[in-house]
């Protein structure tokens, strides 16, 4: 058990929240129970004014293997829910959890997968801000091979990032690929070559996002989620415009005035 979490622990360095599930006997098996506890801790990095950005990943050999068959799978199978409502939730989420909502409106995210990323071990990551994998990371979107379909508006992400077709092969072969074959279509934004590495560029990742101003990041990562399907551009310019007018009259951006004027380093936390 790590600060009252016993699936997952937080941890920070400086302007960074390291947010890490911690089932590795079970491959970090994703349960409801996990999803409330990674909530509470991706909301207490983002009430932390010391916080620039967070980190996703996983302890042990795997980031993710999916949800736990036994607590999740058969236990509905049996008649039980398996966590707060998750009939009533979306995705099978906790009901008072909104998690697409959660990863969109909050401090820039990278997720960081090594080792297995399968079901919602990737689909809860698909909203993260960037996702950075090893080379031979296994990823598989595999509901169907469970009877299942993808949730988290994952068929959403997915057709964002890799296009209609390989979403399709992705979603109805329920393949598993290679973390380099996920970086050549698209599915994830980094490839390196082990876990060491990851960990590097997933700080280095973490570290340029929160060296800038929160209320403005928070901003664009509003822009890029309502506008990036938007055919609408004069509603997308007005979004723009009306944050932009935002950014205007605050501190950050006088701050970033400044600092270029007295040519030093800005500061904004």
């Amino acid at each position: 058990m790590s600060d009252g979490y016993d699936t997952i622990r937080y941890e920070t360095d400086g302007e960074i929240a390291s947010v890490i599930l911690d089932r590795p006997d079970r491959l970090n098996a994703w349960t409801p129970h996990m999803a409330e506890e990674l909530a509470d801790a991706i909301g207490r990095a983002n009430d932390d004014r010391a916080i620039g950005a967070i980190i996703i990943r996983g302890e042990g050999r795997g980031f993710c293997s999916g949800a736990d068959m036994d607590a999740v799978f058969q236990t509905r199978i049996d008649g039980t829910d398996p966590g707060a409502d998750t009939a009533g939730g979306s995705g099978g989420m906790p009901s008072g959890i909104d998690w697409v909502g959660l990863m969109r409106k909050s401090k820039p995210i990278v997720a960081a997968i090594h080792g297995a990323a399968v079901g919602i071990g990737i689909t809860m990551v698909l909203p993260a801000d960037v996702i950075v994998a090893t080379s031979d990371a296994k990823i598989g979107v595999v509901f169907i091979k469970v009877g299942l379909v993808p949730e988290l508006a994952s068929t959403q992400f997915l057709v964002q990032r890799v296009g209609w077709g390989a979403a399709s092969e992705l979603c109805l072969a329920g393949d598993i690929v290679r973390g380099d074959e996920a970086g050549r279509i698209g599915l994830v934004d980094h490839v390196v070559d082990d876990h060491d590495a990851l960990l590097v560029r997933a700080n280095e990742l973490a570290g340029a996002f929160a060296a800038n101003p929160t209320p403005q990041a928070l901003m664009i990562k509003r822009l890029l989620t309502e506008n990036a399907a938007s055919t609408d551009l004069h509603a997308v310019q007005r979004l723009e415009s009306e944050l932009l007018r935002e950014c205007w009259a605050t501190p950050e951006h006088a701050e970033a005035v400044a600092a270029f004027t007295e040519k030093r380093k800005p500061v904004f936390r």
